[in-house]
């Protein structure tokens, strides 16, 4: 099969969540252990660092892998969802996995992918393992996909862990309320290995402080104990605390070396060394546009914030959701005096834009509706001034399709 080939079967036949939503969600551990005995256990020949969150974890982990391969170490990077393509998930030192070895790990795979019936997830974090392991990576940066207690890159037993904060997305799966959901993600604490929590939040803090010293588990709070801010070239405000959580992981990542100048420049170069997208990113300056990925509440309060603090004569707003989404608590986030290009993302769980459409009518805010994501932009686009400011959001697949 060719790699177009090889994709096609693999968003075919496994169930994927980002179109399938909480059916591709197993919430078992079974299939990728099995996986995992069938690859010869990868997890445990690399070394690594598990990050979890509600917002700000793929951010912390490209900052983390960005400055360890500053610090001179071979770091493997594995995060979800892809913006354009697969490959993105899967990285060496900021170089995605080759076409060959996707098409290769496939076919030498497919008869238990299929007779297993693994989800899209599980495959991916198999494949990342067994990427990492045979490339011999000094270190691993691994995202967690949903979770954390119950995700399929739980598997590992990492160096230190990172949960970057707790916040009410997939409450159909992890739970409804704060308390629940941090559970849920503490559920990479480890046995006597170091836990980082980003942010301090008071409605959790015996959640984690229970479950880690059940674990004897070392527990920072690092927006607590971090006091120097560096500057990343990250340009979201939000990243101040990512980075907090990111250099307390480090002061916990013993056995390697790294120092000032490798966090300053690894922080100064994420997007060249890892080539992230979609964190307050700028498309254009004439007029000034700029796209984000967060998708919640929480997410997108701080994104909302530093949109309005930006100099515009009008603002332009490009929205797309994915179905599960809580409207009633994220519209009214969204200033009423913008004008708005609702859309819907090419995906299966994209959210009908008239639903989209009438329900951010009945929170003031006021705009037309789109039969594609890329129609509402070139409509923005269009109707613009160069003085004005276009923002694209309201989820990952809505920018996927602009950058």
């Amino acid at each position: 099969m060719t790699y177009k080939e090889t994709l096609a079967w693999m968003f075919a036949k496994l169930p994927v969540y980002q179109d399938k939503g909480k059916s591709a969600y197993n919430g078992k551990m079974d299939n990728i252990l099995l996986f995992s005995a069938f690859l010869k256990h990868p997890e445990t020949k690399f070394k690594s660092i598990h990050v979890a969150g509600t917002n700000g974890k793929g951010s912390s982990s490209h900052m983390l892998a960005s400055i360890l391969q500053e610090a001179g170490y071979r770091v493997g990077l594995y995060t979800s969802p892809h913006l354009k393509d697969f490959r993105e998930r899967i990285k060496i030192n900021g170089k995605p996995i080759g076409k060959k070895q996707v098409v290769g790990f496939i076919k030498e795979n497919k008869g238990f992918l299929e007779k297993n019936q693994l989800s899209f997830f599980e495959m991916t974090v198999g494949m990342a393992f067994y990427y990492f392991a045979k490339k011999k990576v000094d270190i691993a940066i691994v995202e967690v996909g949903l979770g954390g207690r119950l995700d399929s890159t739980n598997i590992i037993t990492p160096e230190v862990a990172l949960i970057t904060n707790i916040g009410m997305d997939h409450v159909d799966m992890l739970g409804d309320t704060l308390s629940k959901i941090a559970m849920e993600k503490a559920g990479i604490i480890k046995e006597s290995i170091p836990v980082v929590i980003g942010e301090y939040q008071e409605e959790v803090v015996e959640v984690f402080t229970s479950i880690a010293k059940s674990k004897n588990a070392r527990l920072v709070f690092a927006d607590q104990t971090i006091h120097k801010i560096y500057k990343t070239s990250l340009l979201g405000n939000y990243q101040s605390r990512n980075i907090k959580g990111v250099i307390a992981v480090l002061e916990e990542l013993k056995a390697f070396a790294v120092k000032k100048k490798h966090i300053k420049r690894g922080l100064k170069k994420v997007v060249k060394n890892t080539g992230l997208l979609g964190r307050w990113q700028i498309l254009d300056k004439n007029p000034m546009t700029v796209c984000d990925t967060a998708h919640n509440k929480e997410g997108l309060s701080y994104v909302i914030r530093q949109l309005e603090q930006q100099d515009f004569e009008r603002l332009h707003i490009v929205l797309g959701f994915v179905k599960e989404k809580d409207l009633e608590g994220i519209l009214p986030l969204f200033p009423k005096y913008a004008q708005y290009y609702f859309c819907r993302p090419n995906i299966m769980r994209g959210l009908d834009v008239a639903i989209l459409a009438e329900k951010a009518h009945e929170q003031g805010l006021k705009g037309d509706s789109y039969s594609s994501v890329e129609e509402a932009f070139r409509a923005a686009s269009k109707r613009a001034e160069k003085d004005d400011f276009i923002f694209i959001g309201g989820s990952t697949f809505t920018v996927a399709e602009v950058v």
